[in-house]
């Protein structure tokens, strides 16, 4: 396939994924109302497990290599099971604006874990990228977090689901080597339902006393945010480095302040705006590709023909 191709495809995959992740937390804000941290975690990935699978038997994808599982296993545990519970717990302790600005350390975890484990360069853009979209993040918690709405607790768990969002995703990356996006998906997601099996009394329960709106918005967030998301996210990861990846995250931040906008009516102020504007601008950076300056022509010496051989007779 042609490389400019696959690079349109890979950041028309990310695309989907970053705009599915904003909507996500608009839906979580409303689910949790009825569900508890463990209970939503869990019936969102048997959502995205579900959509998943019945994809999976459709196009007949089959058990992942060997050698792929390690990553899978990782991944499912550190950011489909253990980062979507402590992220819906810490939601429930501090305020949004808190919220995101701890769990942005995430992308800078990922650059540094993928230059140390992975290998993955660190291109100045990259680096001046990620600090712009990050001072973008830090601008847009500032102006949404309310006096005295945080807690040592929920600033300690923001922090836990941002290292196994990092961890994940570095894990994740060499199993995409030999196994398709999908099944690094699908595998990942029932991994991670499995781990908050624990908590299956408690989505009985709730579900049973939920609105149905909740548990619409449940069942929204698995098969979009997690079953389609994270599998364009794979889909992506497996054609660029894990630092670019993560830094494609901060356009989250922006999109979630304008989802809110239109769909909770909640009016951002010029400071909000300007620093979804900021992430927006470190992400266009971190993506760019540095052109490649054309130097002076230099004149080539002249190849020196061979002298003919003289003639012995």
């Amino acid at each position: 396939m042609n490389p400019r191709r696959t690079e349109l495809l890979a950041a028309g995959a990310a695309t989907v994924t970053v705009v599915l992740w904003a909507s996500a937390f608009v839906s979580i804000r409303s689910a949790g109302e009825a569900y508890s941290p463990g209970a939503l975690a869990l019936g969102r990935l048997l959502s995205g497990a579900l959509a998943l699978g019945v994809i999976c038997l459709v196009r007949r994808e089959g058990l992942p290599p060997r050698e792929a599982w390690r990553g899978i296993a990782v991944s499912g545990i550190l950011w489909f099971g253990f980062y979507m519970v402590v992220l819906n717990w810490g939601e429930q302790q501090v305020d949004a604006g808190t919220a995101a600005l701890v769990v942005n350390i995430g992308p800078l975890l990922i650059a540094l874990l993928g230059a140390r484990l992975l290998g993955d360069a660190m291109p100045p853009r990259l680096l001046a990228g990620m600090a712009v979209s990050f001072a973008g993040a830090v601008t847009v918690g500032l102006s949404m977090t309310d006096d005295g709405g945080s807690s040592v607790l929920g600033v300690v768990l923001c922090l836990l689901a941002a290292i196994a969002y990092a961890g994940g995703v570095v894990a994740q990356k060499p199993a995409l080597g030999s196994a398709s996006p999908l099944q690094v998906t699908t595998f990942g997601c029932l991994v991670g339902a499995v781990v908050c099996l624990p908590f299956s009394g408690q989505l009985v329960s709730e579900a049973s006393h939920a609105p149905a709106s909740a548990t619409l918005n449940m069942v929204y967030l698995g098969v979009f945010p997690t079953a389609l998301a994270f599998t364009t996210w794979a889909y992506a990861l497996a054609r660029t480095t894990a630092s670019r990846m993560g830094a494609t995250t901060y356009a989250v931040p922006a999109l979630v302040v304008l989802m809110s906008w239109l769909a909770l009516g909640e009016v951002p102020g010029l400071l909000t705006l300007a620093g979804g504007a900021l992430c927006l601008a470190g992400v266009a950076v971190s993506r760019s590709r540095a052109r490649t300056a054309a130097g002076p022509v230099t004149a080539t010496a002249p190849v020196p023909r061979p002298e003919k051989a003289s003639d012995s007779s």
